[in-house]
């Protein structure tokens, strides 16, 4: 029997943000050979961007002397696993619904899947990261907005249309804070992503005139500088990842009870804060959780390095079910 030679097994994985596409040559190693990136915004035309696409994937793909492409993955914003299209995405330039990975296929020649960016960090760390070997997971993706993927009996959860798990928008807190983009109120995502973190910041810190975080402009308080204040031991600063703790970890409790996961992984620039947001996550999750379910569910943080993981993510599209 001849053995396979994993390394020259290979993909193209592309990420497409509502400011940047990455993409990159991915070998089923997890190894990425070759990667670039382009602006998704200069691109009003969604026919401009596939050929620029190309154009800068092409070269990558002769220097690394590629034989043989298995496929093309793509993570994007309401992209549609079953239709390979991306339909309505609010911070894309194209409009409506566009048959994305028909166009990919005739351009390149090769098979191209789709699926929203979540999804795709979630068969990321199944294939290549935190997730391996795991059939029961759920990804939350914890960036400017708050993501998920939804893995059961080994299989990502796409519900009848393509467009299941978004835990991000689940209700957390009846009537809470506004959303800034659907208007919803008090969805996880308003609390819980660095966005709804910068919110929280600013509202503590105008009731505690002597916290850190008065040292900053209005437009200058995020994610990033309420952690620089939290390692400096200000009390407001460590109270806001403690409120916000509490708010994931109590969806965190109710996502649990729906499907049983093995493990919760964490992924994004939030989870830089750590324990400061990591423990008290851990306890409201478990605080709120039926006594059955209770410390039986791991809470990781992703494995994976955060620039290439949206690209390893979309590859893994590529390969899965194989």
């Amino acid at each position: 029997m001849s053995l396979i030679d994993l390394s020259r097994q290979i993909a193209i994985g592309i990420d497409i943000g509502g400011t940047n596409t990455k993409f990159g040559l991915v070998n089923h190693r997890g190894e990425i050979l070759a990667k670039g990136s382009i602006k998704t915004e200069d691109y009003k035309q969604v026919e401009d961007f596939i050929d620029a696409l190309y154009s800068n994937i092409k070269p990558l793909i002769d220097e690394t002397s590629v034989t043989r492409l298995d496929g093309i993955g793509v993570g994007a914003p309401n992209a549609n696993y079953y239709t390979g299209t991306i339909e309505l995405a609010p911070n894309l330039p194209w409009k409506g619904v566009v048959p994305f990975a028909e166009m990919m296929t005739k351009k390149f020649g090769v098979p191209c899947k789709m699926t929203n960016d979540a999804n795709a960090a979630a068969l990321g760390e199944m294939m290549f990261g935190a997730a391996r070997g795991m059939k029961d997971f759920i990804m939350i993706t914890l960036g400017t907005g708050v993501g998920s993927g939804i893995v059961a009996s080994g299989s990502l959860i796409y519900g009848h249309d393509g467009f299941a798990g978004e835990l991000g928008h689940t209700v957390v807190k009846p009537g809470g804070r506004k959303h800034w983009s659907t208007g919803s109120e008090g969805s996880l995502e308003a609390y819980a992503s660095a966005t709804g973190i910068a919110i929280t910041a600013k509202k503590f810190r105008a009731e505690f005139p002597d916290s850190m975080l008065n040292q900053y402009r209005e437009e200058d308080i995020n994610s990033k500088t309420v952690h620089e204040c939290a390692k400096a031991g200000d009390p407001t600063a460590i109270e806001v990842f403690r409120y916000t703790g509490q708010k994931l970890g109590e969806a965190l409790a109710n996502f649990v009870m729906f499907s049983s996961p093995e493990a919760i992984l964490l992924f994004g620039g939030v989870i830089k804060a750590g324990d400061f947001l990591l423990k008290p996550t851990k306890l409201h999750m478990e605080r709120n959780l039926l006594p059955i379910f209770r410390s039986k569910v791991k809470l990781v943080f992703s494995e994976l390095d955060e620039a290439d993981a949206a690209i390893l993510g979309a590859s893994a599209l590529v390969w899965e079910n194989k």
